[in-house]
Parts: structure tokens; C-alpha cells; sequence
């Protein structure tokens, strides 16, 4: 591969061994169908009738979680809000957020598998005021047997209480059936479907390719991930290479065609530099559109996608960065050649501020990709707001020193001017300082902040130049 691809290798090849560190590493335990070593369930709390009474009525019970959630399930495909209801009867606090809806789609197949949902079959947790459980097993249970058969199936259905968090007191599928989805399904999937009008295949991606997939890249699994899964990585990431090497080679074809048309001559690699993070961004970004559809388990889904979302950010960052570079270059080029030189001033400033405001975004965005909280370190920082406003004092006089200047225009880039004992011609006007040459080719750098109140004597706007001379007789 190109050497242009040598960023994307340095964060890909950590990414790889991250990934096959953690999986290794953590191989999820399922609990069997039937375990006798399992140790006692603790004495369940008392079921009071305030719980009752803040608790909403389709979670009170097992029998209102599950009928919530099959019914839910039923009006997705004519009512997309209806997710939400379905992904609140899961007790996600064991798995990655944004797997809600496969593994609801997985649960439903299972479910469709074992038979249709009766009342009945929910039957010892109707009078949660005389009896108070905790949780309540749908499956393993003895009238499946028939439907099993001898086979080990790993995992169970279970509704339980949430013991703590903002649901707390809520009936939920629990946490451990939650992460258990993915190898109970594996498990269960060449099981007719004897229940259901539709299957959990028709509301989801993955699953449908996973269907059309032989039986044969399904049955082994390397740290985790099945062959069928590694080879569709391999793709996916094939796939991603070369949508970069081709909207590169279209993009540096239409951008030098604007340039020119704009009369403004750019240096080739100045293009390079910008067509080259547009083109790792459009990879990361089919990278992001195509993982979802290999039904990856929760561990890898979560290390693959976190690493590919702070890819995408990092290549959009640097994308906007250099194309602010080269709008900036071209708007330059045209102010130089234009009469003002407010233009001038004005153009490098609004560069420099694009660029902090793209860093900002960046780091917001990039936090919030790999869902970390940034609430509390916002609120961190108003604490401390005013040791730092002391502390930066006076970055902050030079900035709106620098605002000054634009506004008030002083001067403008290449006027003669005379500020306190500093005469010379203006070089650049900066976020901090302004940077004047003097006539002993030296170069003296003022703070903008000095500028608010020093006098500014300006040379350069003269209308006329007085010329006083002595002739000796």
C-alpha cells in the first residue's frame, strides 16, 4: 500500500492488538442452562406499595415487562419510537448501549423459537404483595425440553428487579440475559420458528446477512469472533482503502480546477495536504456504516467502533484544519490584491479563530464518541474559572487587544507607524501580539494589549509629508 496510507496504519495496528488483547483476555462467561453450584439468591426486599406506586405500570411485574416488550417489538416497523419502549425493557448496565437493538431483535428470535408467550407460562408472580421475588425465570424450564431437546444451551431468559441506578425497582430482562443474548441466539438458531408473525431478522441488517452466510463460517469462532466476522472486517476495511484512494484522486482534480478558477495560484502539496485527511475521513466513515452489519459481540463491538468513531474525529479534525489552511491561502492571495488592507488584518485573525473553534468541536465530539461525560469537567472548570482567569489574565488582554485593532484599525499591514518608543512597518497583527519591522531590518513583537492604550502614531495614512531642509550660505 502507498506510504499516504502510513497515518492510517499507525492507528490501525494499535487497534489490532488492543482488540486481540482484550478479547483474549476476556472471553465472556455465560452460565449454563442449568447450574447446580449456583449460590442462593439473597432474601428478597419488601415490595412495598410506594414501589408500586413509582414504578410505571408496564414494568411492575414479569408478566408487564414482557408483554411490553413483545408488543413494542410488534409496532416497530410502523412506528420507529417504538424502540425506545422495547430497548427500556433491557437492563443494559453489562453491555455497549448501542447494540440495543440487535440484541432485542436476537431476544425476539429466541423467544419465536421457544413457542408463543402465554399468560400462563408467567404464572407464581401475580400477588408481588403476599409473594415478593426478585426475579423470575422464563427459560431453561422443563415444558422447553421438548423443543431443546439433549442439546447445551448456554445463557437463560430472566426478568429480575434492577437493584440499583434510576430504574431501580424496575422489571427488566436482566443484566446477565442481556450480555448472554448474542450465545444464546448462536445457540438456538437452527431452531424452527414456531411463534411470531415476523422474526427478529426482519428488523435488523445483521442478522439477515448473517442468515444468508454458510453454516460453515458460523461454526468456529477465533478470540470471539467468528471466520465469517473476521472476513467481513477484512472487507469492510478493504472497502474503506479504496473509497480514500479514489475520492482523493477526484478531489485533488476538482480542487485544483476551483483554485484556478478563482485566478489563485496553490501549491500542489498545500492541495495534498488537504485531499489526503478528506479521504481518511470518508473511509473511517464507511468504516462506521459497515461494522454494524457484521453482528459483532459486545466486547469487540465496543473496542472496534470506540477506536474507528476517535479515527473519524481525528481525520475530520485534521480534514477541516487543512482545508481552513487552504481557504485561507486562496483569500490571501485575493487580498493581497486588493486596495485596503483591512483584509489583510482581518483574514489571518478569522483564520487562527476557525482553527481553535475546529480543535473545540474536536475534542467535544471526540469525548462524546467514546461517550465520557464532559458535564463534570465543564462544571470542573467553572470552579476553577477564576484561578484561571487570573492565571490568564493577560492572553486574555492581548485577545481583545487584537479585537481592538480590528475594529478599530489603528493601523493596517505595511503602514509606517510609531507606537511608544517602536517605529517601523506593520508585519502581521496576531491573536496575541502584532509584530513590527523596523527600519534596522529588526523585528520587535508588542503585546496587543499594549495597543488598547498606548498612542499609536500612524505615518503611513498621511496626506501629505512635510520636508524640512537646511541650506547653508
Amino acid at each position: 500500500m502507498s506510504q499516504r496510507w502510513n497515518v492510517a496504519a499507525v492507528l490501525l495496528w494499535p487497534l489490532c492488538i488492543a482488540l486481540s488483547t482484550s478479547l483474549a483476555a476476556q472471553e465472556p462467561a455465560l452460565s449454563p442452562a442449568t447450574d447446580e453450584a449456583k449460590e442462593p439468591p439473597p432474601a428478597p426486599p419488601p415490595v412495598t406499595a410506594e414501589r408500586i406506586m413509582v414504578v410505571p405500570d408496564h414494568f411492575q411485574s414479569p408478566q408487564d415487562t414482557m408483554m411490553t416488550f413483545l408488543g413494542a417489538l410488534s409496532r416497530v416497523k410502523d412506528d420507529d419510537t417504538a424502540w425506545e419502549e422495547v430497548i427500556a425493557c433491557l437492563d443494559l448496565s453489562k453491555v455497549d448501549k448501542d447494540r440495543a437493538n440487535l440484541l432485542a431483535a436476537q431476544l425476539l428470535d429466541v423467544l419465536n423459537r421457544l413457542g408463543t408467550v402465554q399468560p400462563w407460562q408467567l404464572d407464581g408472580v401475580d400477588d408481588l404483595k403476599s409473594d415478593p421475588i426478585t426475579s423470575f425465570t422464563y427459560f431453561p424450564h422443563e415444558r422447553f425440553e421438548h423443543i431443546i431437546g439433549n442439546r447445551k444451551v448456554g445463557g437463560r431468559i430472566e426478568v429480575a428487579i434492577v437493584p440499583a441506578g434510576e430504574h431501580k425497582g424496575y422489571w427488566k430482562f436482566s443484566a446477565d440475559t442481556v450480555a448472554g443474548i448474542d450465545r444464546l441466539n448462536r445457540d438456538t438458531e437452527d431452531l424452527v420458528q414456531i411463534a411470531g408473525e415476523f422474526s427478529g431478522s426482519e428488523l435488523s441488517t445483521a442478522l439477515r446477512l448473517r442468515r444468508l452466510v454458510p453454516v460453515s463460517f458460523k461454526q468456529g469462532s477465533v478470540l470471539t469472533l467468528e471466520y465469517w466476522q473476521w472476513m467481513g472486517l477484512l472487507v469492510v476495511i478493504l472497502l474503506g482503502m479504496t473509497l480514500d484512494q479514489t475520492l482523493r484522486f477526484l478531489l485533488r482534480a476538482m480542487t485544483n480546477q476551483i483554485v484556478l478558477r478563482q485566478g489563485v495560484q496553490v501549491q500542489a502539496k498545500i492541495v495534498t495536504s488537504v485531499v489526503r485527511p478528506i479521504g481518511l475521513l470518508s473511509g473511517g466513515l464507511l468504516w462506521l456504516g459497515l461494522l454494524g452489519l457484521l453482528g459483532l459481540p459486545d466486547q469487540a463491538y465496543t473496542v472496534l467502533f470506540a477506536a474507528v468513531r476517535v479515527f473519524v474525529m481525528l481525520a475530520g479534525v485534521w480534514a477541516a484544519w487543512r482545508l481552513t489552511d487552504l481557504i485561507g491561502e486562496v483569500l490571501t492571495t485575493k487580498a493581497a490584491r486588493t486596495a485596503t488592507k483591512f483584509d489583510d488584518v482581518l483574514i489571518p485573525l478569522l483564520r487562527r479563530t476557525v482553527k481553535v473553534f475546529i480543535l473545540v468541536l474536536g475534542v467535544i465530539y471526540t469525548a462524546n464518541s467514546m461517550h465520557i461525560d464532559i458535564v463534570p469537567l465543564l462544571t470542573g472548570l467553572g470552579i476553577g474559572g477564576l484561578a484561571f482567569a487570573f492565571a490568564a489574565k493577560d492572553t486574555i488582554e492581548n485577545l481583545f487587544g487584537s479585537i481592538a485593532v480590528v475594529l478599530d484599525r489603528p493601523f493596517e499591514i505595511g503602514d509606517w507607524v510609531v507606537i511608544g518608543d517602536v517605529e517601523g512597518t506593520v508585519e502581521a497583527v496576531g491573536f496575541r501580539s502584532s509584530r513590527i519591522r523596523t527600519f534596522y531590518n529588526s523585528q520587535v513583537t508588542i503585546p496587543n494589549s499594549n495597543l488598547v492604550k498606548a498612542n499609536v502614531d500612524n505615518y503611513g495614512r498621511r496626506k501629505y509629508r512635510r520636508w524640512k531642509t537646511y541650506v547653508g550660505v
